[in-house]
């Protein structure tokens, strides 16, 4: 009887990991209602009301949301400090980008800040040599989050690779409270890669996209442990790198396409579970 249990209880634990890693069935659907040209769409876009911001490792352009018109831009300078501009999002006038010196090791990382208006390059906050590489923040109900990757060969910290990629949770000064990695099955998409981005979306979930693939990877924190349950996968025209979500439109992003230099505007439909989040506070 106790081999039986013994041999039920291993049955149970190796069930429920598998639950966190292996990828889900999923009916979400996603459709894509835009299109625009932008030189800049490399690394990603952020998004405000009025306009849209395409990002490439050392500029930054400014485009109208409803014509896909340039009106502004930012450029570093000759010899300047920035390297690899990636992830960015809007919060209170400003634009917030993460930045990192890839493919360089050590893996240096910083926080880098622009006002969304002048497009005047106005704060910074370094990590320093941290776990990896910045590739996103984000903030939700005021408690901010940075992703530092890893990587597969020549810019990957020795004897690692992206499954030591992870996401921590810090307080308003900046001291690490908290951290979750990803799901195995799902860092295997991520190829020699890492998560180009993520950001918090409709029903309170967590959106991820990985460095090529036409995906959206939906997840949520775990009630136990330190890996993030895998909920849904979206398809989507983008080609993984970064996106952000419409302050106009709970369902809508704007991601990009990087061979093509375009900044696609997608709507997602939620499939089947879809409820709002109702978890304990993280």
């Amino acid at each position: 009887m106790k081999r039986i249990l013994s041999l039920l209880v291993l049955c149970f634990a190796v069930c429920s990991l598998s639950s966190f890693s292996a990828e889900p069935a999923s009916d979400w659907t996603s459709r894509e209602i835009a299109r625009f040209k932008a030189a800049e769409a490399n690394q990603g876009v952020a998004v405000d009301g009025e306009f849209f911001y395409a990002i490439t490792n050392r500029q930054i352009g400014k485009y109208r949301k409803s014509d896909g018109s340039r009106v502004d831009g930012w450029k570093d300078d000759q010899g300047g400090p920035f390297i690899h501009l990636n992830a960015g999002y809007i919060k209170d006038g400003q634009l917030i980008c993460a930045h990192s010196n890839f493919p360089g090791v050590p893996m240096l990382s910083s926080i880098e800040i622009w006002d969304a208006e002048t497009m005047k390059h106005i704060g910074s906050h370094s990590f320093g040599m941290a776990p990896g590489s910045l590739t996103w923040t984000a903030e939700k109900d005021g408690v901010r989050y940075a992703c530092f990757a890893d990587y597969s060969g020549r810019a990957g910290n020795p004897g690692k690779g992206p499954a030591y990629t992870q996401l921590i949770r810090y307080d308003d000064q900046w001291r690490p409270t908290a951290g979750w990695g990803f799901p195995t099955e799902l860092v295997k998409k991520f190829g020699s890669s890492s998560a180009s981005c993520g950001a918090f979306g409709p029903g309170g979930f967590l959106y991820v996209t990985g460095h090529d693939e036409k995906e959206i990877y939906v997840l949520d924190f775990p009630t136990a442990g330190s890996t993030f349950r895998w909920l849904a996968t979206i398809p989507a025209s983008l080609e993984g790198q970064a996106f952000a979500w419409d302050p106009t439109n709970e369902r809508r992003l704007y991601g990009i396409v990087r061979k093509t230099k375009e900044v696609v505007v997608i709507e997602i439909n939620p499939g089947t579970g879809f409820a709002e989040k109702n978890t304990a506070a993280r």
